[in-house]
């Protein structure tokens, strides 16, 4: 594992963090039978409000949807038949919401609801869209509320979990920091409900492949998300520059985070900064893979160059042009995304030729890079 000891002064690296993305699990808002923990909810609203009154902006992604809606529909398990679970999550989203909406009335501050799916997400300008969105909300002191649009989305649209989506969201409004609310206190050497003596890991320099094999899956019949989820949302966040706190928010306060108390695992922000659409790129789930060799890689990653067909040695996955997809080294690794500009047909037909045989091979004329570095993020 990649740990930094903890005598980091964690009040130095959050000292310029004024946009925050603030996480609350399904367990951490929903208490027995899955009804909404109003008196949480009520608490994190009086904590948002004091850090806007110090200039701070705070988007808030909260589950709880799917679980309210199961506790006022008396279910005991997460339905699994996509219209059960969207019915389950549009009775939810309305109990959520109000709860939101009383708990911040009275401090006077205004919510506003925003549901995403992951097509939005994925496509450039819809993802603008979303950004000016929730832009203009911080520019009138409104705390956007986000949540996966969970009543109409389906599998092929869907964001997966909301820690994928709280990594998305503190990409979209560039937030300097993701703190996620769970019901363990961070990371640790091991699962600390079946390890006894598994270690408190208080910063964590670089999600390692160890760290994410150790991670467990879902806790509970109502959540989708784990530690392997939230390891996921900070290499994320982390690659985009930003810091992430996992906490446990039935006893962590967003102003002992903030003022560098040893509260949670601290994930520090990576030194590559990458921001714009260098980090849509970065962080959007991609619809395929293309390998290259190792000239390619070195090319792409020392080089500064575009990726030509002629270093593209196996094409996986059913993609159109314009599309976002994954550039893989001969080892496995991912060098790189962008934006493809064949489908993958065309880009089977072509790989490994040169520029000047690409039009004989389509019998059209086609651009020299298959992906052309200004539509390109190295990783």
């Amino acid at each position: 594992m990649s740990v930094t000891e903890s005598k980091v002064d964690r009040k130095a690296v959050l000292k310029d963090v004024r946009r925050i993305v603030l996480k609350l699990g399904t367990r951490v808002v929903t208490v027995q039978d899955n009804a909404l923990d109003r008196t949480l909810i009520d608490r994190v609203a009086k904590e948002v409000t004091g850090l806007m009154k110090d200039g701070y902006q705070v988007a808030i992604v909260s589950s709880g949807a799917v679980g309210a809606g199961m506790g006022r529909l008396g279910l005991k398990e997460r339905p699994m038949r996509i219209p059960d679970l969207q019915a389950t999550a549009a009775v939810g989203q309305g109990l959520l919401m109000n709860a939101y909406k009383l708990a911040f009335r009275d401090y006077d501050v205004p919510i506003g609801q925003v549901l995403l799916t992951d097509d939005l997400l994925s496509d450039r300008w819809r993802y603008v869209n979303a950004k000016n969105t929730l832009e203009a909300l911080f520019k009138y002191s409104v705390v956007p509320v986000v949540n996966e649009n969970d009543s109409v989305a389906v599998e092929a649209n869907k964001v997966g979990d909301n820690d994928r989506l709280s990594a998305l969201v503190t990409d979209l409004v560039e937030a300097h920091m993701l703190i996620t609310y769970t019901t363990v206190d961070g990371l640790f050497t091991g699962d600390p409900t079946r390890t006894p003596d598994a270690e408190h890991i208080p910063v964590v320099d670089v999600v390692t492949p160890e760290m994410m094999a150790a991670a467990g899956a879902a806790g509970s019949a109502v959540s989708l998300g784990g530690m392997r989820a939230k390891l996921q949302a900070a290499t994320s966040v982390t690659r985009g520059g930003g810091a992430v706190v996992i906490a446990d928010g039935r006893k962590a306060t967003l102003v002992g985070i903030l003022s560098g108390d040893e509260i949670g695992t601290l994930f520090l922000p990576g030194d590559a900064l990458i921001q714009g659409k260098k980090r849509w790129l970065a962080n959007t789930r991609e619809k395929g893979v293309v390998v290259v060799d190792a000239g390619a890689a070195r090319a792409l990653v020392d080089g500064g160059k575009s990726l030509l067909a002629t270093g593209i040695v196996r094409v996986q996955g059913d993609f159109d042009d314009g599309e976002l997809i994954s550039i893989v080294d001969p080892e496995g690794g991912e060098i790189a995304r962008g934006l493809v500009r064949y489908a993958a047909g065309e880009v089977r037909r072509i790989q490994g030729k040169r520029s000047d045989e690409i039009k004989i091979l389509l019998d059209r004329d086609g651009a020299d890079a298959v992906i052309h570095r200004d539509d390109m993020v190295i990783l």
